[in-house]
């Protein structure tokens, strides 16, 4: 294959997909969780990330005033980016004291956006790189980025907890339910595990 000036052989082609993974195992949340003790911003980023169907251009879109008297399982509401559709989304325990570890470690005021870096309000490219950087020190392998926080909370509800596919199409907002079992990257092992029933 021959590379054009100015052509990186390490970026996609234009138009071509890239397929990020959910973070699979327990262990490795809890690996992440725990390494990420002592930084409140990113642990309420990944708590939230991993506890919502929220995409991260939402989840970043996310003020003070709206999170800041939340209690277990209350409702935020918000426009999505991507659709411009309204969103309610609860927010459980491990959310919300993700939230308040938040704020007690550094002054805000209610204007603020909650994910705010020295910079500014983060964005989505920086929230990749956080991801695939933890996923790193912990040595896990595959690709991980921004989504992989949202397909890691519908992998875990169908997987860990039994949520049911029609559920999850439904809070995803996909057409079918093998769309949703091909975005949480389960489909393959769904198959492969019919065929280890015995009878």
């Amino acid at each position: 294959m021959r590379i054009q000036k100015g052509e990186n052989p390490n970026h996609p082609k234009e138009g071509s997909l890239i397929k990020v993974e959910p973070i699979r195992r327990i262990e490795d949340i809890k690996s992440i969780k725990k390494m990420l003790e002592s930084n409140p911003l990113h642990f309420a980023l990944f708590t939230i990330g991993i506890n919502t169907n929220l995409r991260a251009s939402d989840l970043l879109q996310l003020t003070v005033g709206q999170v800041k008297h939340l209690k277990p399982m209350d409702d935020i509401e918000l426009r999505e980016k991507k659709t411009g559709k309204l969103r309610r989304v609860s927010m459980n325990k491990g959310c919300i004291d993700a939230i308040k570890k938040l704020l007690d470690s550094k002054p805000y005021s209610d204007e603020d956006f909650l994910f705010k870096g020295q910079r500014g309000v983060m964005q989505v490219p920086t929230v990749s790189q956080l991801v695939k950087s933890w996923c790193k020190k912990i040595n896990l392998k595959g690709n991980y980025a921004a989504h992989s926080l949202r397909k890691t909370w519908g992998y875990h509800m169908r997987t860990t907890f039994g949520m049911g596919l029609p559920e999850l199409t439904l809070c995803f907002n996909h057409s079918t339910q093998r769309q949703t079992l091909e975005y949480l990257c389960i489909q393959p092992e769904e198959v492969k595990n019919c065929y280890a029933n015995q009878l």
